[in-house]
């Protein structure tokens, strides 16, 4: 586990008495119970457990795209409850960055378009929103491939688009969900040195859902969801 310590001490995302149940025919299957969370300024967490565990539904629930049964999500101080549905998009634009296991490009636009794209939603112009895009994908070690499709980058390229994409907007924290499941080792190992080369020059913070004990070891601290709670653990 890094060592690293962190200048920033103020919380940026933080759950409190974190609770979501699904019903299963006639019965109820509490997923997560009584989470309570918070999450530093250019902190790296990661997120462990077997699956079927919730950790998905956690980062879904974090990241304001699913509503609990009872507790509350505040990024930035604002909670995801007391929000309209505009209000939370904006939040989640201007603040969130998100990266799946598939990296969900879409795949009739370029890099570069792809990258641009919370930009322009977030009502960027077209030339400001492509040069900013431009020089995150220069970052990320995709400059030269700017102009294309997903279809012709390797799995590896086509996710660092996607943390380009995530971080385009400068956002206060990064939600990933198992971003080096589908990838070889040695890739696997490319896109790790990326996200903590990134977190340390922009300060931004990283949740990461991952099967991945190596990446889970390379943050700074690791939680286990286990048994609907989250649990501190060492690696």
């Amino acid at each position: 586990m890094s060592q690293e310590v962190k200048s920033a001490d103020h919380v940026v995302l933080a759950c409190e008495a974190l609770n979501k149940t699904y019903r299963q025919g006639p019965q109820e299957v509490e997923v997560l119970a009584s989470i309570n969370l918070q999450v530093m300024a250019g902190e790296r967490l990661a997120i462990i457990g077997s699956s079927g565990a919730g950790k998905s539904t956690l980062l879904n629930l974090l990241g304001g795209l699913d509503t609990p049964c009872s507790g509350i999500v505040e990024l930035n101080r604002a909670a995801f409850s007391l929000l309209d549905d505009n209000a939370r998009g904006r939040l989640r634009n201007q603040h969130l960055g998100f990266v799946y296991q598939f990296h969900h490009l879409l795949g009739e636009f370029t890099a570069l378009e792809n990258v641009a794209m919370p930009l322009l939603i977030g009502g960027k112009a077209m030339a400001e929103a492509k040069q900013k895009a431009l020089r995150m994908l220069d970052k990320v070690g995709l400059g030269e491939r700017a102009d294309h499709k997903p279809s012709e980058l390797s799995g590896g390229e086509r996710q660092r688009v996607a943390i380009a994409r995530a971080l385009v907007t400068e956002p206060t924290c990064v939600l990933m969900d198992e971003p080096t499941g589908n990838l070889d080792r040695h890739t696997a190992e490319s896109i790790q040195a990326l996200m903590i080369e990134l977190n340390q020059s922009l300060q931004t913070s990283f949740i990461v859902v991952t099967h991945d004990e190596r990446l889970a070891a390379s943050m700074d601290r690791a939680l286990r969801l286990q048994d609907a709670g989250l649990h501190e653990v060492n690696l």
